[in-house]
């Protein structure tokens, strides 16, 4: 599952503080600033001043979610990551040019995602249709300044193999001294090379389960996230959904021409490979036996596979590897996000045990409906808490709860914060009770006085 909290933007009143700090470009520069062949970059003094290109003791890269090749006509997502030791806020500027034409050929479209705007090499924003002939070059880059270092930029590659496209992108990590000196300006480019489009066949479901890093068996309800497996299920070697596939707050419902339907309602699609598919399931008020999963690719549907769907499929996060020592151990994190657990659990991670009266977060999925109501397919905006009430009993000794729903800034996650009970030193087992029921999950964690 993908932690999606890097997608939530900053309020209002920090994006109204983050434009003073960036000055003058706040919404971004003129065209041709990104350092590609007929363009220059902010490091001058039309921008920012005081530092040489390249020169901040930081840098800026991109991630290619295809690697550095791409299918003609497919969309891609770009993940833009600046690093800079001083920086505040961020900004940023991007083009791709055919390497036939490096200075005016344009090379596949942009996207406007969040805080972003594409505007064309007359200075004017690029309509539906795109950028007038005379001046087809598209520059993406920020609306808003951004808070966070990493920036996703949505790409589609030219409808055929035009040879080779050149990436360039400028990047401002500002300093926040409200003036134009000071700034760290990065650049980077990158060549991709044109490969052929794989060809998607019928797809054959074998087994669907829970998500296997939280209980395979915990089964079925609205919102909680499954694992489907099978064969041909995408041409795709593997693809994990990223900022760029979502539409504002909303996952999407297909990833590579992959859709999933639950009871006949759109899942939310995380992970798309040719063996493996990873959903999160709608919200649907029907359960019982005989809900039907379905998997369909560019070639077709699947056969159809039926599951038993409960109110609740509850389980917390404890993956084979804290399967050790005898026991499967919860995954919980002390406040500094280290590991909750014996010193020698697991080869390489930091464990100490909690101590009575500390708080430590425990992570699930399946657990139910929460108020305010948060639907499935959705980044958790607030604060929330559980409908059906939690209990967490450290042996039989129960446990407070200062935080239990969903984790803001994720999709399907909850969070449990609890306050350690006074129990005696050991390794004792964690009982969890959710709605009346008993989690189906034996399960360890490691006290110290």
């Amino acid at each position: 599952m993908a932690n999606r909290s890097r997608l939530a933007g900053a309020g209002a009143g920090m994006l109204l503080v983050a434009t003073a700090l960036i000055y003058a470009h706040a919404a971004g520069p003129d065209p041709r600033h990104t350092g590609a062949p007929g363009d220059t970059t902010c490091a001058d003094a039309d921008c920012h001043v005081g530092t040489p290109l390249n020169g901040g003791g930081g840098s800026v890269v991109v991630n290619f979610q295809n690697g550095l090749t791409y299918i003609p006509g497919e969309r891609q997502t770009f993940t833009i990551v600046i690093t800079d030791p001083k920086a505040r806020v961020y900004g940023f500027q991007m083009t791709a040019r055919l390497e036939s034409d490096p200075v005016n050929g344009q090379a596949g479209d942009f996207t406007a995602g969040f805080q972003q705007l594409v505007i064309c090499d007359n200075s004017t924003y690029k309509k539906p249709s795109g950028c007038p002939a005379k001046y087809p070059v598209e520059f993406i880059e920020h609306s808003e300044p951004f808070a966070s270092n990493t920036i996703y930029v949505s790409w589609t590659a030219p409808s055929s193999d035009v040879g080779n496209v050149h990436i360039y992108v400028a990047a401002n990590a500002a300093n926040g001294n409200t003036t134009e000196t000071g700034d760290h300006i990065y650049t980077a480019d990158y060549v991709l090379n044109p490969v052929a489009p794989c060809t998607d066949v019928t797809p054959s479901i074998s087994a669907v389960q829970s998500a296997g890093g939280f209980n395979s068996t915990a089964g079925l309800a609205s919102g909680t996230w499954l694992e489907i497996y099978g064969s041909d299920l995408t041409c795709t070697s593997g693809r994990q959904w990223s900022g760029g596939d979502f539409n504002g707050s909303n996952a999407p419902t297909s990833l590579n021409n992959v859709q999933v339907t639950v009871d006949g309602i759109p899942a939310y699609v995380d992970y798309v490979s040719s063996t493996q598919v990873n959903v999160q399931a709608p919200d649907d008020p029907n359960t019982g036996a005989g809900i039907q999963i379905v998997l369909t690719n560019a070639a077709g549907s699947s056969n159809a596979l039926n599951m038993d769907k409960n109110s609740i499929a509850p389980a917390l996060l404890a993956p084979s590897s804290f399967n050790t020592q005898g026991h499967q151990w919860v995954v919980a994190l002390h406040e500094d996000q280290t590991f909750v657990g014996k010193a020698d659990l697991i080869g390489g991670l930091p464990f100490t045990p909690a101590k009575p009266g500390e708080t430590i977060t425990i992570y699930g999925i399946g657990f139910g409906p929460v108020d305010p109501a948060t639907p499935a397919g959705v980044i958790t905006p607030l604060q929330n808490s559980l409908q059906n009430a939690a209990t967490f009993r450290f042996g039989h000794t129960a446990a407070t709860l200062s935080y239990a729903g969903l984790a803001p800034g994720y999709v399907g996650l909850y969070q449990f914060n609890i306050v350690v009970p006074n129990v005696s030193s050991g390794d004792m087992p964690l009982n969890v009770d959710v709605g009346g029921a008993s989690l189906n999950q034996p399960l360890y964690i490691t006290v110290s006085q």
